[in-house]
């Protein structure tokens, strides 16, 4: 299991923009895919974006031209810079890790959805106001 550290939530009004954080126990990074999740109360929780060793990205439809992931391996760390952001945007984020093996991808993984994550962070909340 990777231990995640999410933190950058807090209260933004329509319009503004957050940047998330994620710090990874993991050492071996780079075999790991990586993702935001959110859930907003009353819903599923949904995956936002994701990033693969190699850099490729995925993006839910709803944040495409909003929201950049971004990881740095030197600090383990996971990035999620939200602009533009909703209210439909507010929700609890978390940052969830997988290990690819088997020749399986990023955004195969991603596309599974929240079960084929196994490490989870324990969560950042973002507030969007009109």
């Amino acid at each position: 299991q990777v231990q995640l550290v999410e933190s950058g939530g807090g209260s933004v009004q329509a319009g503004g923009s957050l940047r998330l954080s994620c710090v990874a126990s993991e050492y071996d990074y780079r075999t790991i895919c990586m993702a935001w999740f959110r859930q907003a109360p009353g819903k599923e929780r949904e995956g936002v974006t994701a990033i693969a060793p190699g850099r490729s990205t995925y993006y839910a439809d709803s944040v495409k031209g909003r929201f950049t992931i971004s990881r740095d391996d030197a600090k383990t760390t996971l990035h999620l810079q939200m602009n533009s952001l909703k209210p439909e945007d507010t929700a609890m984020y978390y940052c969830a890790a997988v290990r690819l093996a088997g020749g399986s991808s990023c955004g195969t993984q991603f596309g599974r959805g929240r079960s084929a994550f196994a490490s989870w962070g324990q969560g950042t909340q973002v507030t969007v106001s009109s």
